[in-house]
């Protein structure tokens, strides 16, 4: 191991933006440097680095030190790391003593379900009982070189086969148990194969190694597919079928393709897509959309186009929405499937249709729309049933604002009163309310449209009152002296000195100025960032990324912060003749009355005219 000092020596004597520069192109923005992310193969400047040396993507979330980036990078432990970055800095790193990796523990269940795996795919090609597997891959056009790149086996109906050839190899019955390749029944004295007659899909982690398996039955039987039980090294929810081969794919074009079943996936990577993954045959879990997150934030849903298939759409849809990933719904033909289309369109298909993907929540209106559900007021209640959950899912504040401004101009309704039903927390599961079914067309709820807990709120009553002005309208200076700050930290001080942040009405912004003041000014965004929540997040990306505009960084702090002191005075004025007005005269109330006016117009002036909702609420 390096002792502590001196990690610390080259860590502080280290140029890490001479070091990431290596890597990425970068350019300097205020006090800091930005570039392409090199870890999901970004085009735009959204990796950020501190002359101090820490590094964040605001869109993939990779971040840490000098250290962690070449551990990445060049696939260096950390002791090689700290070599490697010493012997750029000119510091001899020695090492005192090296400690040996402890194996883990659960290395003897992937050697088991390794083995299991290379038997099925022996059974398949080499013995006469593979016989009817072959041909159903034949049927299916399915050409070994592409079944052998993805493992696919066969499963013996011999009892005691598999079970046999992996004692010989010194797994015992219970490591065959533990990894669900035998079960036990309680009326039963010896073991059975989980798997018997049935085409086998090897199912990985993402480091490339098995850790379950999938079955299709060959002939007669149920269940059609039959998947490996939980176990100590496979959880169905947190894994997705062939992500171990789509990884480097999905970061290379930054978008990962989501199909249903097996056979789609590895269909479609056979004629060139590579960045596909499959759900394991289930609906999309939130585990497994933050696993397809690590590796980018834009998702093509390419499912059935049946109803069945739709809806599974919407619910994987929603999903990927919470965290915080561009959606899109790859339409096919009527009655076919991706592996169908595949094998008679090829490459050349596919990306046409994916070229012409849909926006999830687009994909929803168009579907209501067509089939009259935006009509009458009943109607149109349960349409909007279906589109409020997915509004209320959607975490990225820009994305989830276009969702509400798209159902507002489709329902017809107002987007402040539809604003506001979308922010009431639902009370409890209920199912969405049957309407008459329009020219023939099927009700919301036969429509291929996603249901769930979460569809509506017990007792919703849609009010026409007008809405007080909401603190999304934030005034210019607000927005202008934090993007300011954040390329030009040294005038933090100034601005701390003189507001705080309940100064700030904006949440987001608010958040973020709070988050510098408490990093200081020598921190960079990557250092205050993880303690933003997503929609300050993504705000702060925003800012970062507007360019130009800062030609005079001074004046524009000095502005802002003059006019948002002028605004804090006035609002403080206005609720102070708040409190005076019950007690005033008549005469005194006339002269109170043009006070307040009076400020009000001077607010409206600066552009803060928000404040008139505060004093409202504070009533």
């Amino acid at each position: 191991m390096i002792p502590d000092d001196v990690v610390d020596r080259v860590r502080e004597q280290a140029d890490a933006v001479a070091v990431i520069g290596e890597f990425v192109k970068l350019k300097r923005v205020g006090s800091g440097f930005r570039g392409p992310c090199p870890f999901h193969h970004g085009k735009n400047d959204n990796f950020s680095i501190s002359p101090r040396g820490g590094y964040k993507c605001f869109v993939c979330g990779e971040s840490g030190d000098v250290f962690t980036f070449v551990q990445k990078q060049l696939g260096l432990d950390f002791v090689e790391a700290v070599k490697w970055v010493g012997a750029k800095s000119g510091i001899e790193v020695r090492e005192v003593e090296r400690v040996r990796e402890q194996r883990d523990d659960r290395e003897p269940l992937f050697e088991a379900l390794a083995a299991a795996a290379e038997f099925f795919e022996r059974q398949l090609w080499d013995e006469p009982e593979g016989e009817p597997a072959r041909q159903y891959l034949e049927s299916r056009s399915l050409a070994r070189d592409v079944a052998v790149k993805g493992g696919l086996g066969f499963a013996t109906r011999d009892p005691i086969a598999l079970r046999d050839h992996l004692r010989a190899l010194g797994h015992d019955d219970a490591r065959q148990l533990e990894v669900g390749l035998l079960v036990q029944r309680e009326d039963e004295r010896e073991p059975r194969p989980r798997f018997r007659g049935r085409l086998m899909f090897p199912i990985h982690d993402a480091q490339g190694r098995v850790i379950a398996f999938g079955g299709r039955v060959i002939g007669p039987g149920e269940p059609k597919y039959l998947n490996s039980p939980e176990t100590p090294v496979f959880s169905k929810g947190r894994t997705l079928y062939g992500l171990h081969r789509a990884k480097h794919a999905i970061r290379k074009e930054d978008r990962v393709l989501v199909v249903e079943g097996y056979f789609d996936a590895v269909r479609v990577a056979s004629v060139g897509v590579e960045n596909v993954v499959a759900p394991l045959g289930t609906a999309l879990t939130e585990e497994q959309a933050k696993l397809m997150r690590r590796y980018t934030a834009n998702a093509y849903l390419l499912y059935d186009s049946d109803k069945a298939g739709l809806k599974a759409t919407f619910r994987a849809g929603d999903e990927l929405l919470k965290q915080e990933m561009r959606v899109l719904v790859v339409t096919l033909p009527e009655g076919e499937d991706p592996d169908t289309f595949a094998r008679r369109h090829g490459r050349e298909g596919l990306d046409a249709h994916l070229s012409a993907a849909m926006d999830v929540f687009e994909r929803k209106v168009q579907i209501l729309e067509r089939g009259g559900w935006f009509a009458d007021l009943r109607r149109k209640r349960a349409a909007l049933d279906r589109l409020i959950p997915t509004i209320r899912a959607t975490a990225d504040p820009l994305t989830r604002d276009l969702y509400l401004g798209r159902a507002s101009e489709a329902a017809g309704i107002g987007r402040d009163l539809l604003a506001r039903e979308v922010e009431a927390a639902p009370e409890g599961p209920r199912r969405a309310p049957r309407a008459t079914p329009v020219h023939g067309q099927p009700g919301p709820d036969d429509a291929p449209l996603p249901e769930g807990p979460d569809d509506s709120r017990r007792g919703a009553r849609w009010r026409g009152e007008r809405r007080q002005p909401s603190f999304a309208r934030t005034a210019m200076a607000e927005r202008e002296l934090v993007r300011t700050l954040l390329h030009f930290p040294q005038y933090l001080d100034q601005a701390a000195e003189r507001l705080g942040v309940e100064d700030f009405r904006n949440p987001a912004l608010r958040g973020i100025f709070g988050a510098m003041i408490a990093a200081g000014a020598d921190a960079g965004p990557e250092q205050f960032a993880d303690a933003l929540d997503p929609s300050q997040t993504a705000e702060l990306e925003r800012l970062l990324g507007e360019p130009g505009g800062l030609e005079d960084p001074g004046a524009i702090v000095s502005s802002a912060v003059a006019k948002l002191g002028e605004g804090r005075q006035i609002s403080a004025r206005l609720a102070e003749i708040d409190r005076e007005l019950p007690l005033a005269d008549d005469a005194q109330q006339d002269l109170l009355i043009a006070e307040k006016q009076r400020l009000r117009n001077e607010l409206v002036a600066l552009g803060i005219a928000r404040y008139k909702a505060v004093d409202a609420k504070s009533r």
